[in-house]
C-alpha cells in the first residue's frame, strides 16, 4: 500500500499544480469578479478538477501495483495521464473561448460579452473601423459603451436581429465607444432598486439590505441590471461621479 499511496500522492501533486496554473492564469487575467459569476465558469472548473485532481490520482492508486513491471506501470499511468491531459486541454479551450472581453453599457443595462460571442467578421470590421476596440488574443476585459448606431435603418436591423436571436450591438466592437462617452446616457438609465424589472420582490429586498449594510442609500436612482450568460447582478453607481461602487448578487 505504501507504493500505491506514494504514486497517488505524486500524481495528485502534479495534477493539482497543473490545474492551479491554468485556472490561476485564466482567473487573474479574465475571470476575476464579476467574470467568474456571470459566465458560470465554476461548473467547468469543477469538471476539470473532478477529472484531473480526483479521478486521475484515484485511478493511479488503483493501478499502481508494485508487482507490475515498470513497462506495465508506464503504460497504465501513461494512459491515465493522457486522458487527464485531454480533459485539461478541452476545459482550457472552453474557458479560453468563453473568457469575458467586454462589460458593455448598452441601451439600459450592463451586459457581458465573451470571446465566443464575437464573430470573426465583426472582429475584422472593428480592426478596420475602430481598431482601438478590436479584440486581440491577449485583450483583457474592458468596460465600454455600446450605443446603437445613429442610422435608423441600421439601428432597426440590429434590434430586429437581436430579438430573433442574432447578434446584438454588444457583439459588434466597431460600434463601441469609451466608457466616459456614455456616462451621460448611463445617468439617464439609473433606477432605484425597486424599479428594476428583472428581479423578484425578495431579490430586491436582499439587495437593499446589502446596500444598507454597506452604507448605500437604496431609494436613490443608482442601480442598473448587469446581465451575463449565467445570471444577473445589480450594479450600484455613485450618483454624482458615476463611479461603479459595487456589484451585488441577488441570491
Amino acid at each position: 500500500m505504501r507504493f500505491r499511496f506514494k504514486a497517488f500522492g505524486l500524481h495528485l501533486a502534479c495534477s493539482a499544480c497543473a490545474l492551479l496554473l491554468v485556472l490561476g492564469a485564466l482567473y487573474l487575467g479574465w475571470y476575476r469578479w464579476p467574470g467568474w459569476y456571470l459566465t458560470g465558469v465554476v461548473k467547468v472548473a469543477a469538471m476539470m478538477a473532478g477529472v484531473d485532481v480526483v479521478l486521475g490520482p484515484l485511478l493511479t492508486l488503483v493501478v499502481a501495483n508494485p508487482v507490475k513491471s515498470l513497462r506495465e506501470l508506464r503504460r497504465d499511468i501513461g494512459t491515465i495521464v493522457a486522458v487527464q491531459l485531454l480533459a485539461l486541454v478541452y476545459g482550457t479551450g472552453t474557458l479560453w473561448g468563453g473568457r469575458p472581453l467586454y462589460y458593455a453599457f448598452s441601451v439600459n443595462e450592463l451586459q457581458m460579452t465573451q470571446a465566443s460571442d464575437i464573430d470573426p467578421t465583426e472582429i475584422a470590421l472593428a480592426e478596420r473601423e475602430t481598431p482601438g476596440f478590436a479584440p486581440r488574443w491577449y485583450s483583457l476585459p474592458r468596460w465600454v459603451w455600446a450605443p446603437l448606431p445613429d442610422d435608423p435603418d441600421l439601428n432597426k436591423k440590429i434590434v430586429t436581429a437581436a430579438v430573433m436571436g442574432g447578434d446584438d450591438v454588444i457583439q459588434m466592437p466597431r460600434y463601441f465607444r469609451s466608457w466616459q462617452q456614455g456616462e451621460s446616457e448611463l445617468r439617464k438609465q439609473l433606477l432605484p432598486v425597486d424599479a428594476l424589472r428583472q428581479f423578484t420582490p425578495a431579490q430586491k429586498l436582499a439587495v437593499k439590505r446589502r446596500m444598507q449594510q454597506m452604507g448605500l442609500a437604496s431609494n436613490q436612482a443608482t442601480a442598473m441590471t448587469m446581465a451575463g450568460r449565467a445570471g444577473f447582478l445589480v450594479a450600484i453607481f455613485d450618483p454624482r461621479s458615476l463611479q461603479l461602487k459595487t456589484l451585488l448578487r441577488v441570491d
